[in-house]
Order: C-alpha cells, then sequence, then structure tokens
C-alpha cells in the first residue's frame, strides 16, 4: 500500500518504477480518485458547516416571530441531513475504490535492483562452497529414487490419502526431516538472535492482505468452510503480530522465526516439478520476520541473508545468492535476495531461501506504527521476511548431497544430535 500524498507529488518516479516492474502507469488513475474522494469530502464539510449555520438561524427566526423563515430553515436542515447521510455512504465507497486500485499495485522496486523480465534477469552475488563429488560413477540420484528406494518416501499412499503433490516420509527420513527443522530453530534462537514463535496456521483474510497475499493471489490459497485461511507461509501471522500497534522504537528491531507446516495451492505451476517433494500443498518452513525503523531495514536484509546462509553453510550444502531483478520480485518486496542451493541429482540450482525487504509497504496495510524515540512523531515501521530456511528443500539438498554408492545417506555432523548419534540412513 502507498501514500496517495507521496504519489501525487511523485507520479513519474511512481510510474516509472512501475514500469521497471512490467506494470502499467497507474498515478494519474490513483489521483483521480483520491481527488474524487477529496472532493466529495469537501462538499461534506461543506454542507455540514451550512447545517450549524442554518440550525443557528432557526432560533434567531423563531425570536423574531418569524415562523415562515424558522420553517423553511427547518426544511433545509433536513435536507441536508439526508444529504450528509447519503454523502457518508458515498465517501465509504470512494475510500474504498481508492484502497482497492491500490491494493493491487506492486511494492517498488529499489535503485539497486536489477531489471529484468524473468528469472533470466537475476544476478549472481556469491556461491558458497564446492560441488561434492562423489566416489561412484553413477549419475547422482535424485531425492525420490533415494526415499522411495529406502521405503521412506512414499508418494502413492499420500496421493491416496490426499491427491497430487503430497508426500508421506516414514522412519528414518521422517526423523531427518524433524531433525532440519529443530536445527534450524536452534541456530536462529540460540545464535541468531531470533525469538521463536508458534503461531495459529488459520488466520483471517485481514491478516493475509496485510502481508499483500489478499486479493490479488487468493486462487494460491487455501480457504476453510469458514472465514478462515490455511497459511502460505509463516510470514503472515509473524509479521500481522504488529498489525494495528504502535512499537516504541527501542522494541526496535524486532526479530521472530517460526516452524510451521505451510499451505499453498500452486495454482500457477501445473506440470512444473511433478516429481518428488520439491513443489508440494503442504511443506515445512522455518520463517525469519523482522520489524525495524526505516534507516534499519537495509542493513537488516544483509543481516537476515547471512543467517539464513549460516543454515545452509552448518550443513555444509553448495548454493549460490541471487539478486532477483524487477520481474522476478515478490509482490510485497523492494529487494529479494534467492538463496538457491546445489541439487546433484538435478544438475541445477533450486531455490531454498527468499529474503526480501518490504519497506513500509505492508505496515501501511496493517496500520503497524512506531513511535520515534525522545519525540511524538509517530511513523510506519519497516517489514521484511525470509526462509530460514525450507526444510522439506533442504532435506531434499541433504539427501541428494550426502548419498553413498549404496543408496544410503550420510548425516550431516550437525544434525547428529538430533538424530541420537545416528551417521547414515538408509
Amino acid at each position: 500500500m502507498f501514500d496517495i500524498r507521496w504519489i501525487r507529488e511523485n507520479s513519474e518516479a511512481f510510474d516509472k518504477a512501475l514500469a521497471r516492474r512490467g506494470y502499467e502507469a497507474s498515478a494519474a488513475k490513483l489521483i483521480a480518485l483520491d481527488e474524487a474522494r477529496r472532493s466529495h469530502i469537501a462538499s461534506l464539510q461543506e454542507a455540514q458547516e451550512r447545517r450549524n449555520a442554518a440550525s443557528k438561524e432557526i432560533g434567531k427566526a423563531k425570536a423574531s416571530g418569524d415562523e415562515a423563515a424558522a420553517q423553511a430553515l427547518i426544511d433545509e436542515v433536513a435536507k441536508i441531513k439526508s444529504f450528509i447521510q447519503e454523502g457518508e455512504e458515498v465517501e465509504r465507497r470512494l475510500i474504498a475504490d481508492l484502497e482497492a486500485a491500490m491494493a493491487v499495485i506492486p511494492n517498488l522496486p529499489l535503485d539497486d535492483v536489477p531489471d529484468g523480465e524473468d528469472e533470466a534477469g537475476n544476478v549472481e552475488v556469491r556461491k558458497w562452497g564446492e560441488k561434492p563429488k562423489f566416489e561412484f560413477n553413477h549419475p547422482p540420484k535424485e531425492h525420490f529414487e533415494l526415499g522411495e528406494a529406502q521405503g521412506g518416501m512414499d508418494f502413492a499412499t499420500a496421493a491416496k490419502l490426499s491427491g497430487s503433490r503430497f508426500v508421506l516420509l516414514k522412519g528414518q527420513i521422517a526423523r531427518l526431516e524433524r531433525a532440519i527443522g529443530q536445527f534450524m530453530l536452534d541456530v536462529h534462537t540460540q545464535q541468531n538472535g531470533y525469538m521463536e514463535v508458534s503461531p495459529p496456521l488459520l488466520v483471517h483474510g485481514s491478516a493475509l492482505y496485510g502481508t499483500s497475499q489478499l486479493p490479488k493471489f487468493e486462487e494460491d490459497l487455501f480457504k476453510t468452510g469458514g472465514e478462515h485461511y490455511l497459511i502460505p507461509t509463516a510470514e503472515v501471522p509473524l509479521t500481522n503480530m504488529v498489525a494495528g500497534e504502535i512499537l516504541a522504537e527501542d522494541e526496535l528491531p524486532l526479530r521472530v522465526t517460526a516452524l510451521t507446516y505451510c499451505f499453498r495451492s500452486e495454482a500457477g505451476s501445473a506440470g512444473r516439478d511433478t516429481r518428488g517433494m520439491l513443489r508440494q500443498h503442504q511443506f515445512m518452513k522455518c520463517e525469519l520476520v523482522s520489524v525495524t525503523a526505516p534507516d534499519q531495514s537495509i542493513d537488516e536484509l544483509e543481516r537476515m541473508l547471512a543467517c539464513a546462509e549460516k543454515v545452509l553453510e552448518l550443513l555444509g550444502l553448495h548454493y549460490r545468492v541471487m539478486t532477483l531483478c524487477t520481474g522476478d520480485m515478490g509482490f510485497g518486496a523492494r529487494k529479494t535476495y534467492d538463496i538457491e542451493v546445489w541439487l546433484p541429482g538435478q544438475d541445477a540450482y533450486r531455490e531454498i531461501s527468499s529474503c526480501s525487504v518490504c519497506g513500509d509497504f505492508q505496515a501501511r496495510r496493517m496500520n503497524a506504527r512506531y513511535r520515534v524515540k525522545d519525540s511524538k512523531q509517530i511513523g510506519h515501521v519497516h517489514t521484511l521476511n525470509g526462509s530460514g530456511v525450507a526444510v522439506g528443500r533442504a532435506l531434499i539438498a541433504v539427501m541428494e548431497n550426502y548419498q553413498n554408492a549404496d543408496g544410503s545417506v550420510t548425516v550431516p555432523e550437525v544434525l547428529r544430535p538430533y538424530m541420537n548419534g545416528l551417521e547414515k540412513i538408509g
């Protein structure tokens, strides 16, 4: 969401930034909607002033014995009252029209975000580690080949229970997934300074509006029979913890993390990644959310990225960091880094984390603010979110990078305390 006053004063810059994201110019339309709202409010104010004046004139007319004038003024006040009542409904509609028009416009990219239409325009920032070298001659297997051979990754039963894009994990592989998630939580809470939160997995539509999944991306969500939605990411409840609040500047930055299941319809991914666990309707993710003062948010993005990278480095997984271009960024982001982990079975890098700074875009939708220290000034906070990281994809990466010739998988050393000392599965 945007400040309409800023758009009015910076209409050319606003449209130029939208063009970088592939959107048509919208400033003129938004300003026209706001002008209609402001003009109507002005007419209501004039009507209220006239009603107040006429009400006083009624008393004077009656005092002077001019009953005809008094009655005429009474009739005028009645008409003005009716106009104001109808006008207040019109005002609500005009405000709703402006908010609806702004709600489907994406956030504006920062100046240093590369221009591009899709993922081909993303720019590599750095690589960490080396691709694994295997002691066997056959091509590395994909995770589902390893998992099915071990009997711990069952897609057929999951399909019988729930349909496509689900998996049933069993035995040592189920335990390995749990170990990875617990390991991530411990890293972020004990080493990276995040507070652990266990949030609801069902939220109201207002929470999804606050983090900008609604109204534009409703088809990607699972809605219950009632008024709730299943969360597509823990970003939704974690960020909305500050919705409608005014925080003290001393409370910032606020850093929280959660390990939750996430639910996505994958409406736009028909035919993509249909084998294995890469793109599921239900998956586990360790989420990072930061709420900061405006002057902290850019540095916080780099810090959040480093926290996510640390998880992969401790796991010994080769990865690269990419800056997403304007055409590949998420709707609410001003700048996004993707971490792509190396998957030997696919012979490709695949996204395992996205870290984004949203500026005050979400905060304005949520009315999340802070009070400037030693001042009466109140401003909107900045929000950030990132995967720290996706647990299912980390499981995939561990299995493919630590596979052995016999189909077993070596457990990374940092995970062995969570596996009761087990060094190998399968």
